[in-house]
């Protein structure tokens, strides 16, 4: 019996991942333990070990994403798979053409599904009525919507990739459903004569029936009404003549995903060379074709054709230059980045304060000290350390500024874990700093480095990226002079800090150079006041220009 691989549990806040990518192809030997995909979620990526010894089938393909506890493979043991190997053997004398059509029908870009279903009518169907003529009704298989998310109830059925009557085969994909996140393949869960329930566009409830399966035995009459030995020789024949209709049938179709590249884009499917089996078109294909190699011809003929419409044409400029488009799927970080703003904006009474602090004095102390701290410490001094103990300092003197709302309850922290945004390679991550507050300079900036590491290798694990009470982010090392930082959830506040610009103040009755920068917190007005707010940030300015505080804890 063939081991289910599931997707397994990566974290209390995770309910999705994304196959980024299959490290062992359909129908390899894997080895339990041994690693045969890897898994990204919206925080971080994993690696999926096989659960046992045997050959691996692939159910899901490269960038789906799917909720936990979903079956993406199946790992079949040398017993489970024998029978399966025997099966076509037996029917290879009459359709052995139309069967290794239907090797590996896998719901991707580069899968030829085109000829599935005349291999499926050919192959298939023509044994069962010799060997159980008594048969021939069959079972009908009602199939659902399964459940796709956690948190969708419904989708809508964006296009049927087979039409009502057609003869399908177990796993062909049948239509693409579209949720309010993402599109999916609907595969057919048996194979026989398909009968839509739900029609084109229409929206339906997770679990509620969208097709009927009848089975196999009630469509094979029609594709072969007597099955006595003496027809064996006509079998041959008709078998090839539904090889070449497949090869005709997949060769220049495009795949439900290139298929919706190039409707967007206005481009006939027919002048697409397709370099996918049998001449499929895939979703490469699609995303490199060019709109202007469809729509040239028809200035040309229109003004043959049809004089009177030129001065129409004379008034429009066609566009000249490079149109091309691409499209990419949207991370799971990304879509979460995303979904977590909007949230914060529409759930929280943000509001966002601002300063300006005198750099000049830490930049002096760095610029004095800063070869001496790097030799005996082995690590540089930057701004980063000065800002998370001043801030470290300001929470604890303004505690509800480093507080959160649970429910109908104030959650006061009497430690600080600072939260620092960092670009990664995939998307804004905020690893955490824990107890920030009992970190000497030094023990910051090693915290910081090695953070900052971990996230451009990809390598940050959940914890490291939970828990924080405040956060900080410098927008100004790409130039940013001023802006309003989103707070980061569950937390009140954040900081955001800015570039750094030589303007001219006013110091003691003259106007003076100094290196200013702007600072400005953003924080959740349901519990942080006014008065909170203002003074938290003017303290941290009180201690940035003149971080002699810092060191005596004045």
């Amino acid at each position: 019996m063939a081991l289910e691989i599931k997707i397994p549990a990566v974290g209390e806040s995770i309910t999705e991942v994304t196959i980024a990518k299959w490290l062992k192809k359909d129908g390899e030997a894997v080895k339990r333990d041994e690693v045969i995909a890897e898994l990204e979620s919206d925080k971080a990526t994993f690696e999926l070990p096989a659960e046992g010894d045997g050959t691996l089938k692939i159910r899901v393909a490269e960038g789906e994403t799917i909720g936990i506890g979903t079956v993406i493979a199946e790992i079949g043991g040398d017993g489970a798979a024998a029978p399966a190997a025997e099966a076509p053997k037996a029917e290879a004398p009459k359709a052995d053409p139309v069967s290794k059509g239907e090797e590996n029908p896998k719901a991707s870009d580069q899968a030829g599904y085109g000829g599935t279903p005349a291999g499926g009518a050919a192959s298939g169907t023509p044994a069962a009525p010799a060997a159980a003529p008594a048969a021939g009704s069959g079972e009908t298989k009602e199939m659902k919507i399964p459940a796709v998310g956690e948190s969708i109830t419904e989708v809508t059925v964006a296009k049927w990739l087979k039409p009502d009557g057609a003869q399908v085969a177990q796993d062909e994909v049948i239509a693409e459903l579209e949720s309010d996140k993402a599109t999916f393949e609907l595969p057919s869960e048996a194979a026989g004569i398909l009968r839509h329930v739900a029609q084109e566009g229409e929206t339906i409830g997770i679990g509620a029936v969208i097709a009927r399966i009848e089975g196999a035995g009630a469509g094979a009459p029609a594709a072969a009404p007597a099955a006595a030995p003496a027809q064996a020789a006509a079998a041959a024949p008709a078998a090839q003549a539904a090889t070449s209709s497949s090869a005709t049938y997949a060769s220049g179709v495009p795949s439900p995903a290139a298929g919706k590249i190039l409707e967007e884009k206005g481009i006939n499917a027919g002048g697409v060379q397709g370099t996918g089996r049998d001449g499929r078109i895939t979703k490469e294909d699609a995303l490199k074709a060019q709109p202007q190699a469809a729509a040239a011809p028809a200035p040309a003929a229109v003004p043959a054709a049809k004089p009177a419409a030129a001065p129409q044409t004379d008034n429009s400029q066609p566009a000249t230059g490079n149109r091309n488009q691409r499209r990419e799927r949207m991370s799971n970080l990304r879509k979460t980045v995303a979904r977590r703003l909007v949230a914060v904006k529409n759930e929280t009474a943000m509001l966002t304060t601002f300063n300006e602090v005198n750099m000049q004095p830490i930049m002096d102390l760095r610029n004095k000290f800063k070869d001496k701290f790097k030799e005996k410490k082995g690590v540089g001094l930057g701004f980063m350390s000065f800002f998370t103990k001043a801030v470290c300092v300001a929470l604890q003197e303004w505690p509800a500024v480093n507080a959160q709302i649970d429910g109908t309850d104030i959650v006061y922290n009497d430690f600080c874990d600072i939260s620092i945004a960092v670009s990664a390679p995939k998307g804004l991550v905020v690893p955490v700093i824990r107890n920030a507050e009992q970190l000497s300079f030094d023990g910051i900036e090693k915290e910081i480095a090695r953070l900052a590491g971990l996230a451009r290798d990809n390598k940050l694990t959940i914890e490291q990226m939970t828990g924080g009470t405040f956060t900080i982010t410098n927008g100004g090392v790409f130039g940013s002079m001023m802006s309003t930082p989103i707070i980061n959830a569950p937390q009140s506040a954040i900081l955001g800090m800015h570039n750094i610009v030589q303007r001219p103040i006013a110091e003691n009755g003259q106007v003076v150079i100094r290196p200013m920068m702007y600072l400005a917190l953003s924080y959740d007005h349901r519990i942080i006041d006014g008065r909170e707010s203002v003074s938290f940030l003017v303290r941290v300015k009180e201690l940035l220009e003149d971080p002699m505080r810092l060191l005596l804890g004045v």
